[in-house]
């Protein structure tokens, strides 16, 4: 390889590292927004999707990557779509009702869920090890969750968002081997599948508590506008890009640093450092160590593989 050859592949390895932590960081950055905007958790993922699959669609017109699909295969990513827009509202009702750092440390609980339902819904057997690792996790969020009474409900619904999420992730990854479509179209029949579930939901959620309120204040809007661009679509884009040189590998597992980009900013920009008893930094640590054996454990892994 030639020094010239050599001097361009670093810089698109460089440019595709910068792109994957940029991405990392745009969706640390998503819990924020459930402090920013004011209005509540069920009508603030219905304006995201809105907005997301609105600005998606424009995108994919402008490509000509829009087609007709098999109503089978829309129905089973629309599917996969109610359960993302579930998972969203429990999400952003976990940071209302507790705080951004809490809801990210609930996210943790993802691993230990996949490791269960995987398994199950693929007809496989578990892997021990991934159990084991996960219920570091699982006793991270058990030390918050006895000492901390201040957040138990926030606590209850993180965890349950995390659940949803492990259905969504692993059915996702279901139906998009089975229909073999492209991740952003995946996408765009998820988010306008959550849409029309959060379009009903929050009809009748206006309905029946005529006191909330349903529509964005001039704030909230610009708040939302930029939250589907920037920090919806934007991660996703990007992610796609550094996918382009990087293994998929490596990136999933460089999104294990997302929930503590999250944490950070939170504390950076909220000073919820503050808020946060000794009970949450002991879980945390053991949700850190979790995170670090797994990572550990799968680059030995990769490598014994690549020999």
């Amino acid at each position: 390889m030639c020094l010239s050859t050599f001097c361009c592949t670093f810089a698109s390895m460089k440019h595709s590292y910068l792109r994957l932590h940029a991405s990392i960081l745009l969706a640390g950055a998503t819990g924020l927004f459930g402090k920013i905007i004011t209005i509540s958790e069920l009508p603030l993922v219905f304006y995201r999707v809105l907005f997301s699959a609105l600005l998606l669609a424009f995108v994919m017109g402008v490509q000509h990557r829009l087609h007709r699909l098999p109503w089978r295969q829309v129905a089973m990513m629309m599917g996969c779509g109610v359960l993302l827009a579930v998972h969203w509202v429990c999400y952003y009702g976990s940071i209302k009702m507790a705080n951004v750092s809490i809801g990210a440390v609930c996210f943790a609980l993802v691993g230990f869920f996949t490791a269960i339902i995987e398994p199950i819904i693929g007809r496989h057997r578990p892997s021990w090890r991934e159990l084991l690792l996960s219920l570091l996790t699982v006793c991270g969020i058990m030390l918050i969750f006895g000492f901390d009474v201040r957040y138990r409900a926030g606590i209850a619904v993180g965890c349950l968002s995390s659940l949803l999420y492990s259905f969504f992730s692993v059915l996702s990854k279901r139906v998009q081997a089975t229909t073999g479509r492209a991740s952003s179209t995946m996408l765009l029949y998820e988010l306008t599948g959550g849409g029309i579930m959060l379009a009903i939901a929050t009809l009748v959620y206006g309905l029946a508590v005529p006191q909330a309120v349903v529509a964005p204040s001039s704030h909230d809007l610009i708040a939302l506008l930029v939250f589907a661009s920037l920090f919806t679509i934007g991660p996703f884009l990007l992610q796609l890009q550094s996918l382009r040189s990087i293994s998929a590998f490596t990136v999933n597992l460089s999104y294990n640093l997302e929930p503590i980009y999250t944490i950070t900013l939170a504390m950076l920009l909220f000073g919820e450092a503050g808020e946060l008893s000794p009970a949450f930094w002991g879980g945390i640590a053991l949700i850190l160590l979790s995170v670090a054996v797994q990572t550990i454990l799968a680059v030995r892994s990769r490598n014994k593989g690549n020999r």
